[in-house]
């Protein structure tokens, strides 16, 4: 039992360092949730309303869109903080000069540029949804309180809001997020260890610059397609299309997992993840890292 602890322990106190070292990993989705909250407060005497419209046969799609609404920012807030990190994730230690410090450490090269991706692949997805639950609790009671003291019956106000089939639709769409952009996150990872300046530039250069030259070669553009759909084609994936009167975050039904899993382009990008890291773990171990 003491030889698994041995090898995970250094993993689990290289994502702790992260976590200490870059604080907007968790700092800008409190600022989301803190905006959200703020807004559906002031704007908290209409969920009388939408009640009483619900208990009178009505939809309950606006008592929803508040927490819907939440959850698709913290899903975008996370995909734009994971990619910043692991920009600047490699880089950071090497134009500080850190690097040295922490590779004098029993920590392995391979450790480190793991745990770096565990960051956007698994942490941040875990914060996205603990952090979407915490604040739909919060948003739950505000409107209670509200429904309460307008005398109304605040069962309308729960029958309405599905939080359970939320949080797992939204617990599975940040995973498959995570696995489709897997190679996005690992191309950031692997230019952050090698860009001398700006990594940025570096990774959005290229895409960026074949693009260009594609729209004028070629009229029907592949791979602008391509990289649109590695982009923002993992929801149209991992959820079947909407049938007839389904609407809003909270169908259950909406979850293909079978459809998503057995897509090529899942596979092949977790290839090109491996792959990118592997070539970040090698150039990290590199001593001309400067």
């Amino acid at each position: 039992m003491t030889a698994p602890l041995a090898r995970t322990r250094p993993l689990y106190w290289s994502v702790r360092r992260e976590l200490w070292q870059h604080r907007m990993l968790y700092v800008a989705p409190l600022v989301v949730c803190a905006v959200v909250l703020a807004g559906y407060a002031l704007g908290a005497v209409r969920v009388g309303r939408y009640v009483r419209a619900a208990a009178a046969g009505g939809a309950g799609d606006n008592l929803l869109t508040p927490y819907s609404f939440l959850a698709m920012g913290l899903i975008i807030t996370g995909f734009g903080v994971g990619s910043l990190y692991c920009l600047g994730a490699l880089y950071g230690e090497r134009r500080d000069r850190s690097f040295l410090f922490w590779k004098s450490l029993p920590v392995s090269d391979l450790t480190t540029v793991t745990a770096k991706a565990a960051v956007p692949l698994v942490v941040l997805p875990a914060i996205v949804w603990a952090l979407t639950v915490a604040t739909h609790l919060v948003m739950l009671l505000v409107g209670s309180v509200i429904v309460l003291a307008q005398g109304l019956n605040v069962t309308t106000l729960w029958a309405n809001l599905p939080l359970g089939r939320i949080w797992l639709i939204l617990a599975y769409g940040l995973v498959t997020n995570a696995l489709w952009h897997a190679p996005v996150y690992a191309w950031f990872l692997l230019v952050s260890a090698w860009a001398r300046r700006v990594p940025i530039l570096w990774a959005l250069a290229p895409p960026l610059a074949l693009c260009a030259i594609e729209a004028m070669v070629s009229r029907p553009a592949p791979l602008r397609a391509w990289l649109l759909h590695r982009l923002t084609g993992g929801p149209s994936l991992a959820f079947a299309p909407s049938v007839q009167g389904d609407k809003g975050l909270g169908r259950l039904p909406q979850i293909d997992p079978l459809k998503f899993l057995s897509t090529p382009g899942l596979w092949l990008g977790l290839l090109v993840a491996a792959a990118f890291l592997a070539a970040a773990v090698w150039r990290r171990r590199r001593r001309e890292l400067t």
